[in-house]
């Protein structure tokens, strides 16, 4: 039986952070030998914000080798820059061709981040770049794309645009993918610890409750002990409630996520906020450190991490050249050549 093929993707925007470990990474590490992975650095996608170039460099650079540090094996999946295959923006303005204006408009990111900075500011990129996420995900015909709740959209747009795809031009031009939500548990969710209503997030929310993946192992204990709890703290203090206690559950949910267990069951353990946090700063250190280390090893090594990516980039754009080939040929464009 064939395997299955997995895509999924991320930015290299920011300082990477334990939600996007918890969140993504680790189970991309898990997946990565279940399945044919592909995992991409979206380096474009960054563009709908201005950027400096050398930072734009650095910043895919410390992506890749902080996703190499944490377990991506590039013998047991594919791992590359979506720049260097350019299929992605090709197949990105058919699918442009296919979206509705209407559809675009409605997506929330655009909704959001377009009310904050006004209609007139919003670069177009912005606008249309789920038609550039689905392109990401269909080039490489993936049954499967792990994805946060807050990217369903995105992946049911990317179906409906491969559904009306096939149905214009043919049934078996691009596979129909189907989201992978990760369950509870999996860390779909880390939040803020400043700010608990708040995703972790490496644009939004208080700085002081994101910890970064390369963080001093001092800073990130000082950040978990001033975590957001609740006023009281008495004997029935630590208890999972995230309507009434919304602060110590994200920290509950947070070291069920560390050590693979429910929240509820952590709760049981602590009467107090202290031992919790305490064992919390070590738990989210413990998960970091050999990351750490790892990174400071191919960070000696930038040659070893381009090679990885261009090998990556070569295999990528071998499978992504034979969809674009499947979707020039549907619609109708004349290939060069004899």
């Amino acid at each position: 039986m064939p395997q299955n093929r997995v895509l999924s993707g991320i930015q290299p925007t920011g300082e990477p952070h334990l939600g996007n470990l918890l969140g993504a990474v680790r189970w991309w590490v898990a997946d990565q030998r279940e399945g044919d992975c592909f995992y991409c650095v979206v380096d474009l996608h960054g563009l709908t914000v201005a950027g400096d170039p050398d930072q734009r460099r650095a910043a895919s650079m410390t992506m890749a080798t902080l996703l190499l540090a944490a377990g991506l094996d590039p013998d047991s999946c594919t791992l590359f820059l979506q720049s260097h295959v350019p299929e992605h923006t090709q197949l990105a303005w058919l699918l442009e061709c296919t979206a509705s204006f209407g559809e675009l408009r409605r997506m929330t990111q655009f909704k959001d981040k377009s009310a904050k900075e006004g209609e007139e500011a919003a670069r177009v990129g912005l606008f249309t770049y789920p038609c550039l996420m689905a392109a990401d995900i269909l080039l490489y015909d993936a049954d499967r794309v792990p994805v946060g709740d807050d990217q369903r959209q995105h992946l049911e747009l990317t179906r409906n645009l491969a559904q009306r795809f096939n149905a214009r031009y043919g049934s078996d031009v691009f596979v129909v993918p189907e989201a992978q939500i990760p369950p509870p548990g999996r860390g779909a969710r880390i939040m803020n610890l400043q700010e608990p209503e708040r995703k972790m997030s490496k644009s939004a929310g208080s700085p002081q409750g994101v910890i970064g993946l390369m963080e001093d192992p001092r800073d990130i204990e000082r950040k978990v002990r001033r975590a957001v709890t609740d006023a009281d703290d008495g004997p029935d203090a630590v208890r999972y409630d995230t309507a009434a206690k919304p602060g110590v559950s994200s920290l509950l949910e947070l070291l069920a996520t560390l050590e693979g267990t429910r929240p509820e069951e952590v709760a049981a353990r602590y009467s107090r906020y202290g031992p919790l946090k305490a064992d919390l700063a070590a738990a989210v250190v413990a998960a970091v450190e050999p990351i750490q280390a790892r990174y400071r090893e191919l960070d000696k090594d930038p040659g070893y991490v381009a090679s990885v990516l261009a090998s990556g980039a070569q295999r990528a754009g071998h499978v992504a050249a034979a969809t674009l080939e499947r979707a020039y040929d549907a619609v109708g464009l004349l290939r060069s050549g004899p």
